[in-house]
């Protein structure tokens, strides 16, 4: 492995200076999408916002915040992601999901039973009252994955804050009999309601691009984040046994597990003089992130995505446990985002704050008109394969 880049790093930093070293020397389309041998130490988060200053910059660009109204936000969403945990107790039978309102900067949590809204009141989240528990809406969701579903149906997902199962079709496809016919279906399986969107989803690989450190074949993904032994990425960036290669062309490893359709999760041993570290790369738009741990941003959340094409952007969640009708199949319990990504920011990490959330898988639009993204949650794959995160 080649050591250079020593101009931006302090003697600490040089420590693990290695593959990644050239990150940021390369121009266009470039290096490491998130983790293992960062240019740099990246500056510990200090306060109540797990945020370094870039994090809050770049927070201040995508969403239109002043510094404290991003510091406010980021502390507000830490609250809420360890309130929900305690409201959907309290909530038993009742619960019927929660979302996190960035104007109120509040979780509110939906019950069916009056009674228990003093107990979620309680826990710190406001309440909603609404007809049917997250239970029944589940259930709706996984009589519709049953389903066979034709090329115009995007994804579904169940939307806590409407109380219903959300059909998304494209829209040039709305009309079409075969999307017609699967919408008829869906509705007898519970509180159904279609929208549209403007495209289908796609994966986000890419044919090869010189510079950029993830490779299997001529394919060029993201690597998402750390894990002891290797890093977790995109299942349809490669099947199992396939070798990887990093921005040098050097061998990194090989996929040890992968999964896709039906998933979209993946993980990569790590050898041959590399290594891996708690870090998400800032792509110098922000200081590279470190990884605190994985606890499940809600609804609503700014949430933020650093992968090798588009680099770093941020958005909001904007459903979790949504089923994506790829061409190639169907893939579940993903989570949509207003984030963008392109071609070749598959695998790469989503973070919210300091922590882990998921590994790209695809979406529609670009970064240049917008678009929507889906994640694979990061729990499910360590839990999947028996990983443990490289935490700071």
């Amino acid at each position: 492995m080649r050591c250079i880049n020593a101009l931006r790093t302090s003697l600490a930093a040089a420590l693990v200076v290695g593959a990644w070293a050239t990150v940021g020397l390369v121009s266009g389309p470039a290096s490491a999408a998130a983790v293992d041998l960062p240019p740099g130490t990246p500056r510990s988060t200090t306060g109540e916002a797990p945020a370094s200053e870039g994090l809050l910059s770049a927070m201040r660009k995508d969403f239109g915040l002043t510094e404290s109204q991003a510091k406010a936000r980021l502390a507000a969403e830490k609250t809420a992601t360890a309130v929900q945990g305690e409201a959907r107790r309290v909530a038993g039978s009742s619960y019927a999901g929660a979302w996190f309102d960035p104007a109120t900067n509040r979780l509110t949590v939906a019950v069916t039973d009056s009674r228990k809204s003093a107990a979620v009141r309680a826990s710190g989240a406001s309440v909603r009252l609404v007809r049917h528990t997250a239970r029944q809406l589940d259930a709706a969701k996984a009589r519709i994955d049953g389903l066979t579903a034709p090329a115009g149906v995007s994804s579904w997902h169940v939307d806590p804050k409407a109380n219903r199962v959300v059909v998304d079709v494209v829209a040039s496809a709305a009309n079409d009999n075969d999307v017609r016919s699967f919408v008829e279906r869906a509705r007898k399986t519970g509180p159904v309601t279609v929208k549209q969107t403007p495209e289908g989803p796609r994966t986000f690989a890419a044919g090869t691009v010189g510079g950029d450190p993830y490779y299997t074949g001529n394919v060029r993904c993201s690597i998402g984040f750390s894990v002891y032994g290797g890093f977790v990425t995109a299942g349809h960036c490669g099947q199992a046994g396939a070798a990887v290669s990093g921005w040098d062309r050097s061998a990194i490893g090989n996929f040890q597990g992968s999964s896709f359709p039906g998933d979209d999760y993946a993980w990569v041993s790590v050898g041959n003089g590399w290594w891996t570290v708690p870090v998400v790369l800032g792509w110098g738009t922000i200081s590279d992130q470190l990884v605190r741990g994985s606890a499940e941003a809600p609804i609503g959340a700014s949430i933020c995505r650093s992968g090798s094409t588009s680099h770093w952007h941020c958005g909001n969640v904007l459903a979790t446990n949504e089923t994506v009708n790829y061409s190639q199949g169907a893939v579940h319990q993903m989570t949509k985002t207003s984030v963008c990504a392109e071609p070749g920011d598959s695998g790469g990490s989503f973070i919210s704050g300091d922590q882990a959330q998921g590994v790209t898988s695809g979406g529609w639009g670009n970064c240049t008109s917008g678009g929507e993204t889906w994640h694979q949650p990061i729990n499910e794959i360590l839990n999947r394969y028996g990983l443990t995160l490289h935490t700071a």
